[in-house]
């Protein structure tokens, strides 16, 4: 039977197919949806862990216990889990151990568009690129058999466009979970520096004979057409090289990592001129330069970005791409805003009209450094406001603390920002953390955490206490307060922003999107006190809009959802309740 899935849902079902019964995952877009939906599989056990590292970790354990194993998340995620997954891929597997590292090419919900190839060849791990959904499932399924036949973890490498494109799929039927025996064998999963070098030696044995399946497995086929030109691609971009140069020859490689030499010294003796084609970083073209095969590659495309055929089609000649349907006109440009009624508001615009300097984090709260709120001025990485915000004042001196804060959400603080706030403490800071708990993941649509009290499929668990936390660490000011309440907030910002010793503000609303409860007030503008000095604009907010031959705002009430934060701005009482 055939189905209509995106990317994510088609490595869900082949992990479900081969036999997985752990997965484990931090939500980061765009892999969120793999264990999301491997979670809804009978018979298996799925979890949000409070970070890639946790994640990574849960699956070696689960892996060395015999069982099969699925980790994901995001590229920027591998970087958090770069410790153990290093480490593990010396240690080998026990039950088959498969990590989807989801790229971004475009940055379309990124700090940066890395390239994860690197990290199967500096880990020395097999990756897998699939090209689309039936791939993408497919080859989930063979990278368990590897994982086990090779005994290493394996790297699942898909990006953005594979991740959320929909394909059919042909679903399988699953095999049964089988738990391998776990035995005792310290030589091969203790660490320490004597075993760790015995375990290097099989490494480089196992790259050699992954070198050998390379040159023989079907991921990796040739595609004969005209001679004149062939192509060396991989992943989702083998898709863009058909649909613009149908009649090239294409070397289309799913297994990257170790490449074929072999093979594609064979292709290449075959075709005039041969071009390699892949987004980011000239992963595969550095290497086969390196064995003296004439090619071009980033001589001609961009490391920026994402491709497509149109490009492709432009760079290599190939045949002209259709005209889609037009629009009349440009369509206006709409960026990122926060929603109605974001708890969030109230935090970055109290930040900018007190100049506050505000080290940020990963988070839809991001959304606060945009204009008309520009509320923040750096953002680095998950959990990097607090240790920036205590270096900024070790270099410029503790009075500088009472001007800078540093600003994280609820799921980034148990991701990564626990420790940080412990050297705060431990190093006698006196920086201002503002914990923006808005009881979800929202930026990736509204996953738990273990601060919100429900597991992956729902069920309740133990929730943890921020605040109790953040005294347990050593903070002793710990106020918690209403975001959208702006004399309440400002006036406890100030008070903690002059404390000369470290203080936690916790603001607490939940984000507008899981808030059912409804607001038993409905506001207005009074067309008569407004004087269309548009100082409600300010706070960004999707619900006021203003029309400049009137001079008047409005609250669009199919938008507005009542949260009264732009009656609190709006300094001639124009907003009113109905």
């Amino acid at each position: 039977m055939k189905k209509l899935m995106i990317g994510n849902e088609a490595i869900a079902r082949g992990a479900y197919e081969a036999g997985v019964s752990v997965a484990a995952a931090y939500p980061g877009t765009p892999s969120t949806e793999i264990v999301s939906n491997f979670a809804r599989f009978p018979g298996v056990y799925a979890e949000w862990s409070p970070n890639e590292k946790v994640a990574m970790e849960v699956g070696a354990g689960a892996s060395i216990g015999g069982a099969r194993t699925l980790v994901a998340m995001k590229h920027v995620g591998v970087n958090v889990a770069a410790d153990p997954l290093y480490t593990f891929a010396y240690t080998g597997v026990n039950g088959g151990l498969v990590l989807v590292s989801a790229d971004d090419p475009g940055m379309h919900s990124s700090q940066n568009e890395q390239d994860n190839r690197g990290y199967g060849r500096f880990a020395k791990l097999p990756v897998l690129e699939p090209a689309d959904s039936q791939e993408a499932k497919d080859f989930t399924r063979m990278a368990f058999d590897i994982s086990e036949e090779y005994d290493t973890p394996v790297m699942l490498r898909v990006t953005t466009r594979l991740s959320h494109s929909q394909g059919l799929v042909e679903e399988g039927e699953p095999q049964a979970a089988v738990l391998k025996e776990y035995k005792k064998d310290a030589p091969k999963y203790v660490m320490l520096p004597g075993f760790a070098r015995g375990r290097h030696v099989e490494v480089e044995k196992r790259m050699q004979k992954l070198k050998e399946y390379s040159e023989k497995t079907p991921l990796n086929r040739i595609e004969w057409g005209d001679l004149s030109l062939g192509i060396i691609t991989s992943g989702v971009v083998y898709q863009y090289v058909k649909e613009a140069l149908p009649e090239a020859s294409v070397l289309k490689l799913g297994f990257t990592n170790p490449l074929p030499e072999q093979l594609i010294r064979t292709f290449a003796a075959h075709v005039d001129r041969l071009v390699i084609v892949e987004e980011l970083e000239p992963v595969i073209e550095e290497q086969v330069k390196s064995w003296g095969i004439k090619a071009e590659g980033k001589e001609i495309f961009t490391l920026l970005g994402e491709y497509s055929p149109e490009m492709i089609a432009d760079k290599l000649g190939g045949k002209p791409m259709p005209v889609g349907y037009g629009l009349e006109r440009e369509i206006p440009a709409r960026p990122p805003l926060m929603c109605p009624g974001c708890p969030h508001r109230g935090v970055f615009y109290m930040l900018k009209k007190k100049k506050i300097i505000a080290m940020g984090d990963i988070g839809c709260y991001t959304l606060g450094a945009l204009s008309p709120l520009d509320g923040m001025d750096a953002c680095i990485c998950m959990g990097a406001s607090i240790g920036t915000a205590l270096g900024m004042e070790k270099a410029r001196g503790a009075e500088f603390a009472s001007q800078v804060v540093a600003v994280i959400g609820d799921s980034t603080f148990v991701h990564s920002g626990i420790t940080p706030l412990i050297d705060v403490v431990y190093n006698q800071g006196t920086s201002t953390v503002l914990i923006l708990d808005n009881d979800t993941t929202a930026m990736t649509g509204h996953q738990d955490h273990p601060a919100t009290g429900y597991t992956i499929t729902q069920q309740p668990t133990a929730k943890l206490d921020i605040e109790a936390l953040v005294k347990a660490i050593g903070i002793k000011n710990v106020r918690v307060v209403d975001p959208l309440n702006m004399a309440e907030f400002e006036k406890v910002l100030d008070e903690e922003l002059n404390r000369r010793e470290p203080s936690v503000i916790i603001s607490k609303r939940p984000c507008a999107l899981i808030d059912k409860r409804k607001s038993e007030k409905r506001y207005y503008v009074d067309t008569e006190m407004c004087k269309g000095c548009k100082l409600c604009l300010r706070i960004g907010c999707t619900g006021i809009y203003f029309v400049e031959d009137e001079k008047m705002a409005y609250i669009n009430p199919n938008v507005c959802v009542d949260c009264g934060f732009c009656a609190q701005v709006c300094n001639l009482d124009a907003i009113k309740v109905v």
